[in-house]
């Protein structure tokens, strides 16, 4: 680690704001007697914010309120590289990162910029103050390099052009947008998301949809043992004696056996069509949406007193019954809501929270 140091000239003295003042009693406070020392990253940062950098006198008043040695709170200053040891930029402090992947792609030239427009050294003002630079290692946006953080943000996906522009934004005073500066939203591949980007993977469509994937492999090892029985069949028979075929066709027995089966005695009391032609609103079933009413409707549950006097085995004859949908309505406990419906209860968030 490079040797930090306190900068050459410093103010006389330092005070908080009132209200950082008594942000900071505030924090103490949090720790047991004879442990406020442990207040100090906190504070050290608040002072940061407020004065963009941590001065001498400033960590003489932080020892002082939290009874430590000066020496110790130097010591946790010159170790941590985010606290800034010297005045740096009122409008932007831009911290390049020079890591591996960053250095690979362009972090160099990206140097270069902050090099002709601050100051050709790193730590140093600009001539109206406005800004300054450093280089740092890793901030954790490697897969969107080269970037450079400010203050809290991170810009991405840069140029020389357009770290240039960015800076005159900053300067100027107008809006900057943070994360790429690129059509890249986040993360994700340059140009737009190129895998999982099957919308049935989200849209609820396939849940329940593992037994199908089961019957589908057990019908496939099926059927290699039903050529592999034919083939047998066929060696063993007599010369010019045409080959007898398995006794049972073994595929559609293996794919039905893999399929839960429930008795039509479990079947609840269903209607022909909605009472009086008003059928209430399914949909205000947590987990119920257009789809699902449909479907519900197609078995012929209208009502919130239908789905209210299901048992246990009605709930499980009509979670077999929901093709693609198996095992929501044992989830997102239907009955339980549905008894809460019919007595005249709505949920209140429409925003898609889910009920208490």
């Amino acid at each position: 680690m490079t040797v930090r140091r306190l900068d050459e000239i410093q103010p006389e003295s330092f005070a908080f704001t009132e209200a950082n003042l008594e942000w900071a009693r505030k924090t103490i406070a949090k720790y047991p007697p004879g442990r406020q020392a442990s207040a100090v990253i906190p504070i050290l940062w608040r002072i940061q914010e407020q004065e963009g950098w941590v001065s001498e006198p400033a960590i003489r008043l932080v020892a002082e309120m939290l009874d430590m040695p000066k020496i110790r709170v130097l010591e946790i200053a010159t170790f941590y590289t985010m606290f800034h040891l010297s005045p740096v930029g009122k409008k932007a402090h831009v911290q390049v990162c020079g890591t591996t992947p960053c250095m690979l792609r362009g972090a160099e030239d990206l140097k270069h910029v902050c090099q002709k427009r601050i100051h050709h050294d790193p730590h140093h003002l600009s001539a109206d103050g406005d800004f300054s630079w450093e280089e740092v290692e890793c901030l954790g946006a490697c897969v969107n390099a080269p970037m450079v953080q400010i203050w809290s943000d991170t810009y991405e996906d840069l140029t020389p052009e357009s770290l240039e522009k960015l800076l005159d934004d900053f300067a100027a005073g107008r809006p900057v947008k943070p994360g790429p500066q690129i059509d890249r939203f986040y993360s994700e591949p340059a140009g737009g998301p190129i895998t999982l980007i099957d919308e049935s993977l989200y849209d609820g469509s396939m849940i329940g949809k593992g037994a199908g994937l089961a019957a589908a492999k057990a019908a496939i090892e099926a059927q290699a043992v039903a050529a592999a029985e034919a083939a047998t069949v066929e060696a063993a028979a007599p010369a010019g004696e045409p080959a007898k075929p398995p006794a049972a066709p073994a595929v559609k027995a293996a794919a039905e056996a893999d399929k839960e089966k429930v008795p039509d005695t479990y079947k609840p009391e269903l209607l022909r069509s909605a009472r009086d032609d008003k059928p209430d609103d399914l949909k205000l079933i947590w987990g119920v949406g257009p789809q699902l009413e449909k479907t519900l409707h197609s078995l012929g549950v209208f009502h919130f007193d239908q789905v209210a006097g299901w048992t246990i085995e009605n709930l499980k004859w009509v979670d077999e019954h929901l093709e693609g949908f198996r095992g929501r309505a044992v989830r997102d406990k239907w009955i339980e809501q549905a008894q809460k419906l019919v007595t005249g209860w709505r949920p209140t968030d429409v925003t898609g929270e889910k009920p208490e």
